[in-house]
């Protein structure tokens, strides 16, 4: 499943957020998406799940523009796991995650046993199965960010979008997420401010100031001239001696 964005534009009392970005993204491809604070990531995010529209250019899953197909359609398809998705209602973990499956569920088609499955699968896979019962509100930072996961898989997508999901997680738990992301084959675009992380991915988009200034492979694309112009870093690259990868610590530029 392809997703397309063409020339998008957003903006925001006369200031663009996104502007002019085109951009495809591959089937089951990993497509990070890293810039500093404010450079549009997230407004990106929101246009290419279909949440905002925007306001010059367009999204196409499958040739077929996302603004011409109903909301319901457009989310058994693609799945957003927003930075700040909250709820103050008294829900368990577990039905909170059981609101993925939504846009599968109409008159016609009630809840079944296969939902019930989808749901218990998704609550595994991101370790909280033992915490389905408990009231949403008990739940730590990452507890819930992981529950935000579970929701998002258990809409069974074809298209996964993750906007920093490894915020409020400890070193294990984002490692965890990272992996199960990258093991899902789904096409998935994934915001992130870990350099090193993103690393991980099979292509980065680099976006600047609304601008997407950078698209390719991570070894092609985190050079030393874009560090320091994007984010404003100097880098010194080393070779992790247990799998020869490359990581990279990161100094101000003075």
């Amino acid at each position: 499943m392809m997703l397309i964005a063409r020339d998008l534009t957003r903006r925001l009392r006369g200031r663009a957020l996104v502007a002019g970005v085109t951009l495809d993204i591959r089937p089951a491809e990993m497509l990070g998406l890293i810039g500093p604070n404010g450079s549009g990531k997230s407004t990106l995010l929101r246009m290419l799940a279909g949440l905002v529209r925007p306001d010059g250019g367009q999204v196409a899953l499958d040739g077929r523009p996302l603004r011409t197909m109903p909301a319901r359609q457009v989310a058994r398809h693609i799945a957003l796991v927003a930075q700040s998705a909250e709820t103050s209602d008294r829900i368990t973990v577990r039905d909170a995650v059981a609101l993925g499956r939504t846009p599968w569920l109409d008159a016609l088609r009630p809840w079944s046993p296969a939902d019930e499955a989808h749901v218990t699968q998704a609550l595994a896979r991101v370790d909280l199965a033992h915490l389905a019962g408990r009231d949403w509100s008990t739940l730590s930072g990452g507890e819930r960010q992981r529950a935000h996961i579970a929701r998002a898989l258990a809409q069974a997508p074809r298209i996964l979008l993750l906007d920093e999901p490894t915020n409020h997680l400890d070193i294990r738990h984002q490692l965890a997420i990272l992996d199960l992301v990258g093991g899902l084959g789904l096409t998935t675009v994934i915001a992130l401010h870990d350099l090193n992380q993103a690393m991980r991915c099979d292509r980065l988009a680099v976006m600047q100031a609304g601008r997407l200034v950078a698209l390719g492979p991570p070894d092609r694309i985190l050079t030393a001239d874009l560090l320091a112009r994007v984010f404003q870093v100097r880098a010194s690259t080393l070779t992790d001696p247990q799998d020869g990868s490359r990581v990279m610590r990161f100094h101000p530029v003075v």
